[in-house]
Parts: structure tokens; C-alpha cells; sequence
């Protein structure tokens, strides 16, 4: 992303207005904000660059029935 935001702190904000909001990350970086010690913080989603279609369909479903 552009600027000094990352995508997680891009979340923080967005949650502060969206109470329902889910979110998804993406990433073709293996070192991100969100991952720690090859682990995800608790309740995050991250759907892997590059991906299918049908991968992403299946990371919709899940987060939007969490």
C-alpha cells in the first residue's frame, strides 16, 4: 500500500466506522504486519498471492459467515 498505512492498520480504521465489518487480507509478501512468528493474530484471515478465483470465493464465504 502507499503512503505509511499498512493493510492491518487500514482495518483498525475502517473498524472504527464499520462495527459489522469483516475483513480479508491478501498478500504477496510473506513478512506482514499481521503475521508473527509464522502465526496469524487471532481471527484474521489471509488469503495468499497468487490465488484462484475459487480460493477467493472460499475465503469470502468464511469471513462473511464469522
Amino acid at each position: 500500500m502507499p503512503g505509511t498505512m499498512n493493510g492491518r492498520q487500514l482495518v483498525e480504521e475502517a473498524l472504527k466506522t464499520e462495527a459489522f465489518a469483516e475483513d480479508l487480507y491478501t498478500s504477496g509478501y510473506t513478512e506482514n504486519a499481521i503475521v508473527h512468528h509464522g502465526r496469524l493474530d487471532s481471527g484474521v484471515l489471509l488469503l495468499a498471492k497468487p490465488y484462484r478465483k475459487s480460493e477467493l470465493a472460499r475465503m469470502l464465504r468464511l469471513a462473511l459467515a464469522s
